[in-house]
């Protein structure tokens, strides 16, 4: 008897811990809300973005913008938007000025709650237009100096990209998007990239490698 009261109080010390850090997390979205974004990168103009806030266990986490997209069954990515305070040094600091601006894209973790930044390298949040596929995303990448357009593709887990690849000059004109949003096909896995010039360029993605696609033979080459 006093041998099964020590098993039964062994069990609810150390096993009490592990049944409440199993405790499953519930993530949801709040109500849309409508609000006015400055777009391009001289802010020069608005429009309306349909945001939505992200609560964890009923706390509110982060704001986000577009349609999430599931990964797997436990983790999803959806765009993230950033309020700023526009507030300038001269202006008065007791009612700051809020502003909303789009930003990257935010990874969720069903099953810890846990919410991290997706690192996408040249990634332009008011040019670049992300596509994703499984655990890859495809956008136009703009280097720092807002002068080359690269294709890019990333894959979840990893730190540099498995593709980029020079799409040229970018546009003047950074306030549009520098190429449409690439386009993915399965079996094979493929991704075509068109920019603004019309350049066309398609590539297979073959686990962590990508090669080009001719247009012309559709064969894959070195």
């Amino acid at each position: 008897m006093h041998f099964l009261f020590r098993v039964t109080a062994a069990f609810l010390v150390f096993g009490m811990p592990g049944l409440a850090a199993s405790k499953p997390h519930v993530i949801t979205f709040g109500k849309a809300i409508v609000v006015k974004a400055p777009t391009g990168s001289e802010q020069s103009s608005s429009a309306d973005w349909k945001i939505r806030p992200v609560y964890v266990d009923g706390r509110l986490k982060e704001f986000t913008v577009g349609n999430s997209h599931e990964v797997t069954e436990q983790l999803f990515v959806v765009r993230r938007m950033v309020r700023l305070n526009d507030t300038l040094p001269q202006e008065p600091t007791s009612t700051p000025r809020w502003s909303w601006q789009g930003g990257g894209w935010l990874l969720i973790d069903r099953g810890t709650g846990h919410i991290s930044q997706v690192s996408l390298p040249e990634f332009d949040p008011d040019s670049s237009s992300a596509t994703w596929y499984r655990d890859y995303v495809a956008y136009c990448g703009i280097s720092d100096d807002g002068h080359k357009l690269s294709a890019i593709v990333m894959q979840l887990g990893r730190r540099k990209p498995i593709l980029k690849k020079s799409l040229g000059e970018a546009a003047d004109d950074s306030s549009a998007a520098e190429c449409a949003p690439p386009g993915w096909q399965r079996a094979p896995t493929r991704v075509s990239f068109i920019s603004k010039a019309g350049q066309r360029l398609t590539f297979a993605v073959r686990g962590h490698t990508v090669e080009v696609v001719s247009d012309d033979t559709e064969e894959a080459t070195d």
